[in-house]
């Protein structure tokens, strides 16, 4: 068959072996830390720009980048996103 049908494949049985309880080796995706003050500036924005172009409070930004708190799942996600392909994000939330 082709590539797609072994991808549907494997992911069935993973998820017969899940749901037996079986143990099934899974990649696990761990973000890596971003400097959001260094990426919104690379872009040239503000806080208020930055935070309403990708859909963070301001409040949220502002304590990212003094350190208070850290960006975690989703928002870490889309911040990598954001710094490897800005204009990619851009275009899905056009």
């Amino acid at each position: 068959m082709g590539a797609a049908f072994d991808s549907i494949k494997q992911g069935l049985t993973e998820a017969i072996s899940h749901a037996k309880g079986e143990k099934v080796a899974a990649k696990v995706y761990q973000p890596v830390p971003v400097d959001v003050v260094g990426l919104r500036q690379r872009m040239g924005l503000t806080q208020e720009q930055f935070a309403a172009r990708f859909g963070f409070s301001v409040a949220t930004l502002r304590h990212w980048e003094r350190g208070d708190r850290n960006p975690q799942g989703a928002a870490l996600v889309l911040l990598n996103v954001i710094e490897r392909d800005p204009n990619a994000v851009m275009r899905a939330l056009a």
